[in-house]
């Protein structure tokens, strides 16, 4: 089995995860991969291949060298988006792209004017949606690049490496993917996440992150007697997301610059409820948003009465740089001399968001986070270079080689 087989095989299976679901994982459906996917990868040949009871795997590539080696890992998740829908994937290849529109279904274009970014890609085969759906390559192709790899590595003794674990892990798309990821089973010094976007992308800097659940109590009244009593959740909270700054948003902001997303609002007279994230990379400025809600609730409540809004903040995990600066930048000097030696020019950049590898950093297991392929996640203009995906691959094969070469 070829990368891209085993990538659309992966693909048919529909594992959007649930915010606000109360468990591991977050929807039953993404079971029915885990089970999938272990079972790929005792096929392959790997061994301890195990999952736990929240849909966890991992697995190991025994080390063919007797030299005393780093054990190391790679990391995916198997979740896709909520924001689109996963079920039902019909992608299709076009090859050799010829950078002009691909026309995905009736009156749904990917266009060069909007998405630049295929460009880049001309003359090579595209992995597409058929418009109706994301694709899953966040990060779907980023666990068929590591088993590939692994199948490659078996496949050519000749290349020595020490022991490899893999671990693929379900609800990350929710923040959530780190939670219950067993650090000590999983047992190697470092490890990387095969999340990131396009072809040469490392990133070792990510946002710090946290939710903001916003309660709004309003009263209802017949609004035809309602002077002096009604008091409108609706209004309150479009008044609310008034305060926040227009100019940080995720629409209006780029690489350093932290925002405030307006997820979702449900409500009606009586109440309403905002979901919101907060980033932003730079510590102090991140503390400062969180406190900036916070007060906006405060002055609500000075207007409209103690208790109209109640605001939850909680941090979802932190910048990974404060831990791989200090003393893992090795684990950052191998990614660049394997795609240097693999033919790929590295782009190091800031994440403007944030992988698994941001909360295992802070647990204890430095783990920074290398291109995947995939471009326009989260949505039907989603799509994967069959070539990247191969090049991304070849990097973990690279990786694995140079650190049984590894000096400290």
């Amino acid at each position: 089995m070829d990368i891209v087989e085993r990538f659309l095989n992966y693909t048919q299976f529909d594992t959007q995860s649930a915010e606000d679901a109360g468990c591991v994982p977050s929807t039953k459906k993404q079971l029915v991969f885990a089970d999938y996917l272990k079972k790929e990868l005792e096929a392959e040949g790997l061994s301890d291949v195990e999952m736990d009871d929240k849909g966890y795997i991992y697995a190991t590539l025994k080390a063919n060298t007797k030299a005393k080696v780093p054990t190391i890992g790679f990391i995916s998740h198997y979740d896709t988006s909520p924001d689109c829908s996963g079920a039902g994937i019909k992608p299709r290849i076009v090859h050799s792209y010829d950078g002009r529109e691909i026309v995905l279904s009736e009156g749904i274009v990917s266009s060069p004017r909007k998405f630049p970014e295929l460009l880049a890609h001309v003359g090579e085969d595209l992995i597409v949606t058929d418009g109706t759906t994301l694709l899953g390559a966040d990060d779907k192709a980023g666990i068929a690049e590591i088993v590939q790899a692994m199948v490659y590595l078996q496949q050519h003794p000749e290349i020595r490496h020490g022991r490899i674990r893999i671990a693929f892990n379900p609800d990350e798309e929710i923040g959530m993917g780190a939670q219950h990821f067993d650090v000590g089973r999983f047992g190697c010094e470092w490890a990387y996440t095969m999340d990131g976007g396009d072809v040469g992308e490392l990133e070792f800097e990510n946002f710090n992150a946290a939710s903001a659940k916003v309660r709004i109590k309003g009263v209802s009244v017949h609004p035809g007697y309602a002077k002096g009593k009604m008091v409108n959740a609706n209004a309150l909270a479009a008044e609310f997301a008034a305060m926040l700054p227009k100019a940080e948003t995720p629409e209006t902001t780029e690489g350093y610059q932290g925002f405030y997303h307006l997820l979702s609002i449900q409500s009606n007279i009586e109440e309403a409820r905002m979901s919101y994230i907060i980033r932003d990379h730079d510590r102090d400025a991140f503390e400062d948003r969180k406190r900036f809600v916070q007060q906006c609730a405060a002055l609500m409540n000075e207007r409209y009465g103690e208790g109209t809004v109640a605001v939850e903040v909680r941090d979802q995990y932190y910048n990974m740089k404060e831990k791989i600066e200090p003393g893992a930048m090795h684990v950052i000097d191998l990614v660049l001399r394997a795609m240097q030696q693999v033919g790929v020019a590295p782009k190091v950049k800031p994440i403007r968001g944030g992988t698994d590898g941001a909360q295992l950093s802070f647990r204890g297991l430095p783990c920074p986070n290398i291109f995947a392929g995939g471009v326009n996640f989260h949505g039907p203009y989603e799509f994967v270079s069959v070539q990247t995906m191969e090049k991304a691959m070849m990097v973990v094969v690279k990786i694995c080689e140079l650190t049984a070469a590894y000096n400290d």
